[in-house]
């Protein structure tokens, strides 16, 4: 099975600007998550940015990189536009990975675009896994996700998801829980000739309530496929803090 990886990295962050040229442990952000990528089974890792300075670093360590455009609303967006340059094919398989997770394991990027390829009913997939802290079930930058027995997304949510009804004060001791609540983890495999639909629809409703562009595809009636991570998949850098965590981790690990 071919597929690509594409890396959208942006400079301008509102929580932490200019943090794909980072340092962490002696390499950038960016660099970090296309060496991660690279040990995957990707036929090819690109990076999709917009910003000069961005691309003249990939290109100075060798890797793969496509300047974008600058007027992209989405994440997505900016992926389509690199597999029309890259002339994929409409059933070729890109995931996306994001640009600020240096920690990503590569057997989560080949899992992704192994379970597309697997399921020919959905245009997306998606993985998850399980929240045990009842801080993140509350916290509402970890999106929270809801799939049905056959392994398809019902919805996405910054909401703690599934309420749990007998406590009202959305306390419930969630690590004993019927159902237990599932973290979504934002990588995506998709389809190109999804892509090309993406981004020819609005913006959906519900998508502009919770922030969250994979809506878009349940609002306009697609499938996402989600499956529970092989690995444990750290969360991506977005503050001072999660830098400071990265830092450590690969500090340990040396």
């Amino acid at each position: 099975m071919d597929f690509t990886v594409v890396i959208p990295a942006r400079y301008d962050s509102s929580r932490l600007p200019g943090k794909p040229l980072m340092d962490i442990a002696g390499m950038t952000m960016i660099q970090r998550v296309y060496v991660q990528a690279k040990k995957s089974n990707a036929t090819q890792v690109v990076v999709a940015t917009d910003d000069q300075r961005i691309f003249d670093h990939v290109v100075s360590f060798d890797g793969q990189v496509c300047m974008t455009s600058e007027n992209h609303q989405s994440g997505t967006d900016r992926l389509q536009e690199v597999t029309k340059k890259l002339g994929l094919p409409e059933n070729h398989i890109v995931v996306n990975v994001q640009g600020d997770e240096p920690l990503i394991p590569p057997e989560v990027i080949n899992q992704v675009a192994s379970n597309l390829s697997a399921n020919l009913s959905a245009g997306v997939a998606t993985l998850c896994e399980s929240i045990n802290s009842k801080d993140d079930f509350n916290n509402p930058h970890v999106v929270k996700v809801v799939a049905d027995k056959n392994s398809l997304a019902m919805f996405f949510s910054r909401a703690p998801i599934p309420y749990h009804r007998e406590d009202v004060t959305y306390d419930a001791d969630i690590t004993n829980a019927c159902f237990k609540p599932m973290r979504h983890i934002g990588i995506y495999a998709y389809r190109v000739s999804m892509l090309n639909k993406f981004v020819c629809w609005p913006a959906a409703p519900i998508e502009q309530v919770e922030l969250l562009e994979q809506l878009r595809f349940l609002w306009n009636g697609e499938k996402i496929h989600v499956d529970q991570s092989i690995k444990h998949v750290p969360g991506g850098i977005d503050t001072q803090q999660d830098l400071e965590y990265a830092v450590g981790f690969l500090k340990k690990l040396s």
